[in-house]
Order: C-alpha cells, then structure tokens, then sequence
C-alpha cells in the first residue's frame, strides 16, 4: 500500500515515517515456509536484515504471511486544502510552460502531499493539498472523525440514478457524468453553485435544488484539519465501486512535471479520439498521487533490504531517481472499449523515455492489457514486468522468484495466474 507523500522542501522527515510503501516499514514477519529438514511446512520469523525477509514483504499471493511487525512515527496533524479552480492545462502544464503557473509539482514542493483527482471530459481536477500543521490553521475546520467528504460515499439519489442509466448501456452520457461529479464536489467543498446555475438543463435535471441544499447542509469542506485519520480515511462500503489500472513511474524529483504533462496530454488526446468515434471508455476519473521510493533505513532496522518486488524499489544504477509518480484511471467495470483504452496507456506509459521513466505496474490495479481484459497480455506479463524489476542491476525479481519458490517450492500458496507470472 502506498499513500501521497514525499518531503516538502526544506523538511526534515521525523522518526518512523517514510515516503515509500508500507511495506518498507516492517521490521519482521512471520511467514508459513517449507522447512526441508522438517518435511513439512512450519512458521518462520524473519527480520528485516536477514535473509529471504525482502522477498517476502511484497510476495504478490505466494506466500502467506501470518504477521507483521512495522515501525510507525508519532501522528501528525494535517491540514487539507481541496482546490477546484485550476486548468488541467495549467496543473499539467509542460516543465518549458510552467512558470509563474499553479503547477503539480510546484504544490508538491510547497506541501509534499498532493492528489489530483480529475473527472472524465472536465478540464479542472480536484487537487487535495496536505501540509503538517500541528496547530489549526486560521479558517481551517476541525474533524474529530474520518469520512469527512459524504458526498462521495453515498451519491445523491438523481446522481446514483445517472449511474445507473449509464450501467445500464447510455454510455454516451460518460461526459454529463463527469462534469455531475465535477460539480457536485465543488458544492460540496466551496458552496459556489455558480457554475451549477450556469449550466445546461441536463445538469440542474440532476443537481437540482433539493440536492444543492443536501450538499451545503454540513458545512463547507475545502479546508479541513485533524489528525491524520481523519483527513486520508473517506472510502466507504457505499462509495462508487470503480475498476482501475495503475502504474508507478519512477522519476527524479525533478521530472516529476515532465510526467504528469506527457500523460495529461495523451490522455486528452487520447479520450477526445474514442468520443469522435462514439465511444466513452472513461466515465471514472484520473488519480495522480506522488511518493519517495523505498528507503530501508525508514524501518530503523541497519542492514535492511528494500522489498524485492516492490513497484517503488529504488534502481541501483540511478540514484538520482527518487520519486514515483502514480497514475491510475478509473471506470465503471462493464463500460465498452475499457479494456482497449487501458492498452494503449498501458503502452504509451512502457514506451516513455528509459532514460528519464521507469515504469512498473501497481499490483493492486489492472495492467497487462488486452483489448478484452487485463492480466492477459502475454509479452506484458512474461517480459515487460519483470523487465522493469530487473532493470538498474542488483537484487530484484529474479531473486525473489527463486526465494519465493525456495519457501514454497510445492506451491500450496499460488495460483495459475501467479505461476505463469513469477517463472
């Protein structure tokens, strides 16, 4: 698991944090093994400096861990800022096109923490700005309690019914969907129903006024404070269930707007083609989110290994390349042409400059696209992936295949899947 973080300029980052995954925050496991002396399987205790330990702290389904021990820092008080009024074109702006302009990485090197969550066929993301502010800001509002965005976990009723027409096969509607959702957090967050009065009958059909009064009843939200639960906890079972690819792209800090310009810009381009065509493969929305890689030295353990197969492990031939970049794009699961739309980002995002990107596929998400489904590319899957594990030299996939088959070597923890994957 990964969150949204690396250290703001100028910030020292304070025992028992890091900026890469969680799992680089274990200092022991305990792992069912095969123990050969034994003949049978037995459960095994492994620190963080010892062997066969990098292996297992990312084993992508082929061992079982049975616990975990991770080193944490005290909580940090956050504040979050949501910010709605800026262009994709100016967020995403290309590094030649950025000065003086409200750029993601400008706000990544003021804060650390950022997210741009940006709706289908809109041209403003949402931005969600954290900053550590151990005291309340001035016009920040205090939450005691997570889940502080109710409008995202449960639609309103015309919403959820918008939803439900375009499951039910008007997928062209993909557009209205995406500017609905646009609009319904900016009242939620801000209160400015400006451009809710301003827009078409197709809209105010949906956010009408007894929705518009719903979303205002609790308070405006752009600018929260709390403990950090409060303010990075607010999925709930009722929020919008989604399919997602994902893929971390492994860059200097310094590129990290080189990125996120190249992407935007296919992306557009790329969702602008299938409309002229009358297909709507998106009706989800972009998520940006940026980390540090993998520091072993965050566990507080001397001689820890980063986790072999990690998709931020650091590229020991380059360090100089210290951020990931995390783009993922999100649709309602049966939505047509899905799948082929994931393909060509998919391909698109390998083919980015060796020498500048690093791409590897988020685990938990869709990648290894065919037109018809993910996780069945065969070139993807037997030489992509474990290509951009290999690449940069030193301890990577090849290892931790062999450790991993080592541990469970009559495979009682795998799957089909999984053993075409890691051979």
């Amino acid at each position: 698991g990964h969150g949204t973080a690396v250290p703001a300029t100028g910030e020292s980052t304070p025992p028992g944090h890091g900026y890469g995954s969680l799992s680089n925050l274990v200092t022991e496991l305990t792992a069912v093994v095969w123990d050969e002396a034994a003949g049978r399987y037995v459960l095994r205790t492994v620190g963080r400096a010892e062997p066969d330990c990098d292996a297992l702290l990312v084993h992508l389904g082929r061992s079982l861990v049975t616990e975990a021990v991770l080193r944490v820092g005290a909580d940090q008080n956050l504040r979050c800022r949501s910010l709605l009024d800026i262009p994709a074109a100016e967020l995403f702006a290309a590094p030649a096109d950025a000065a003086g302009k409200r750029t993601l990485a400008g706000f990544v090197d003021a804060s650390g923490r950022a997210e741009a969550i940006w709706f289908a066929f809109t041209d403003k993301p949402w931005l969600k700005v954290w900053s550590v502010a151990p005291r309340r800001p001035l016009g920040s509002r205090a939450v005691d309690e997570p889940y502080n965005y109710p409008f995202s976990d449960s639609l309103p009723e015309p919403v959820a019914r918008l939803a439900g027409s375009l499951v039910s096969g008007a997928w062209a509607s993909a557009p209205l969907f995406g500017q609905v959702q646009y609009l319904l957090a900016k009242v939620a967050l801000t209160g400015d129903i400006t451009d809710v009065l301003l827009s078409g009958d197709l809209v105010r059909e949906v956010l009408t006024g007894d929705v518009l009064t719903h979303l205002l009843a609790g308070g405006l939200r752009s600018d929260l404070w709390g403990a950090s639960r409060n303010l990075l906890q607010y999925i709930r079972p009722t929020t919008l269930r989604e399919t997602a690819n994902g893929y971390a792209v492994l860059v200097r800090r310094a590129d990290l707007q080189w990125v996120v310009s190249r992407f935007a810009d296919f992306y557009r381009t790329l969702l602008a083609e299938y409309a002229a065509r009358g297909e709507y493969p998106v009706n989800g929305q972009v998520e940006i989110r940026v980390t540090g890689l993998e520091d072993p030295s965050a566990c507080g353990v001397p001689g820890a290994r980063p986790p072999l197969l990690s998709a931020v492990r650091p590229r020991p031939d380059r360090p100089d390349v210290d951020t990931a970049v995390w783009i993922d794009i999100l649709s309602l699961p049966s939505t047509p042409a899905l799948h082929r739309f994931y393909r060509e980002v998919e391909q698109f995002l390998f083919a980015l400059d060796g020498d500048r990107a690093t791409v590897r596929a988020e685990w938990s998400k869709g990648w290894a696209y065919t037109d018809t489904a993910a996780w069945s590319d065969p070139d993807v899957l037997t030489h992509t992936v474990p290509a951009s594990l290999r690449a940069g030299g030193g301890p990577g996939w090849d290892e931790a295949v062999a450790t991993l088959e080592r541990l469970d070597p009559h495979h009682v923890v795998s799957a089909p899947f999984i053993d075409n994957l890691l051979r």
